[in-house]
């Protein structure tokens, strides 16, 4: 559960003194203008790297999860990088916080959608209670190796899923791994990428199959684990 803290405990803290309120969609003229977003702070970035020689990110500790390691920190931009912090941004009372990824190589602008995160989070803790006081955890049918569905009859909850940030009409299950982590099931947005993209002959066995939709979206998958192509299909891995 620590890997998950960093971030958790700072988006809780934060929509709580801000006050903030998600909507559950997404207008389609707010997801066009979240492209032109994104270009905007990557070109921030970009100016801000060349000038400085580091990235202008918060800090996070190493076992925080790969798409959520690196936030950027609106601070050291807003002003002679940036003029204002897009309309989006959780720190402007949106609904994406943006994130930095491949770091290492080219870093790229991308955004983790909280009206998803949230959820995540919510469940979560519905989860723990309920392991804390039966001392097992509400799992229901297994999914994959490590991963079960989750019994939400037995947390007194209708049954609920998330809203894809890749496909506005799909929703996507959530599964809870062995450990207790609650997790957004990413695999059917995989599976649709490769097949419109033919990219099963491509695919290798130790590939995080999560990079697909990072490349193809503005959007990093929130609260997930790794993917492999496991059984002629994505499935989730114990790694996050």
């Amino acid at each position: 559960m620590t890997r998950w803290r960093g971030l958790s405990i700072l988006l809780v803290l934060m929509m709580m003194l801000g006050g903030c309120m998600y909507p559950n969609e997404l207008r389609k003229e707010n997801q066009l203008a979240s492209g032109e977003y994104v270009m905007v702070v990557q070109h921030a970035v970009d100016q801000f790297k060349e000038k400085t020689g580091v990235l202008p990110i918060k800090n996070s500790e190493e076992t925080t999860p790969l798409y959520e390691k690196y936030p950027v920190d609106f601070k050291k931009l807003k002003g002679q990088y940036l003029s204002s912090v897009p309309a989006n941004a959780f720190e402007s009372g949106g609904t994406a916080i943006y994130v930095l990824v491949d770091v290492e190589t080219k870093p790229a602008v991308k955004m983790l959608d909280l009206t998803s995160f949230q959820q995540t989070l919510d469940l979560q803790q519905a989860v723990n209670e309920y392991r804390s006081k039966q001392g097992v955890l509400p799992a229901g049918e297994p999914v994959v190796q490590g991963f079960h569905k989750i019994d939400f009859a037995k947390l007194n909850r209708k049954p609920s899923d998330a809203r894809s940030v890749y496909s506005p009409q799909v929703r996507l299950p959530f599964l809870l791994h062995d450990s207790g982590t609650v997790t957004i099931d990413y695999a059917p947005e995989i599976m649709r990428l490769i097949d419109r993209k033919k990219l099963q002959p491509k695919l290798t066995p130790d590939q995080d199959l999560r990079a697909l939709l990072v490349e193809e979206s503005y959007f990093v998958p929130a609260r997930s684990f790794g993917y492999r192509w496991r059984n002629a299909q994505p499935e989730p891995i114990t790694e996050p």
